[in-house]
């Protein structure tokens, strides 16, 4: 089984929890046990597993990537002018795999799981796949 959530972002960078939205399509679709993955649809935003309790991690990470890709590099050659997007993308990764037991996802105390959004504002799309078993 598998659908698409749809995500408005409100930031040029921005980390958004959505957690709570692939929780509760594996309730209403009464998921048990298996794994869904998460993949973002789109080139200049990611997903990624990391603390959803201080919120100062989301503000450190972004803020740590953008000094590793910063926005306007002299060098940079992509006409739509966004290369640190596709990096940063490139870096955190579009998907991950997330095991399902009975019926929650399997995370840590302080994991949550992010749609990284690195070239918003925009309305964006998060596809899931799950595979029961």
């Amino acid at each position: 089984m598998e659908t698409t959530l749809s995500v408005r972002t409100n930031k040029h960078d921005e980390m958004i929890d959505i957690t709570s939205k692939i929780e509760a399509y594996l309730h209403d679709q009464n998921v048990k046990n298996g794994i869904v993955i998460v993949s973002s649809l789109h080139t200049t935003a990611g997903i990624t597993v990391n603390e959803n309790a201080d919120p100062d991690v989301k503000t450190d990470f972004l803020r740590r990537l953008d000094e590793v890709y910063p926005w306007d590099h002299p060098k940079d050659r992509h006409m739509e002018g966004n290369t640190a997007s596709h990096l940063k993308v490139s870096t955190v990764g579009h998907n991950q795999t997330l095991v399902v037991s009975n019926g929650s996802l399997v995370l840590g105390t302080w994991q949550g799981v992010y749609f990284c959004e690195f070239d918003g504002p925009r309305s964006r799309k998060v596809h899931l796949k799950v595979i029961e078993g």
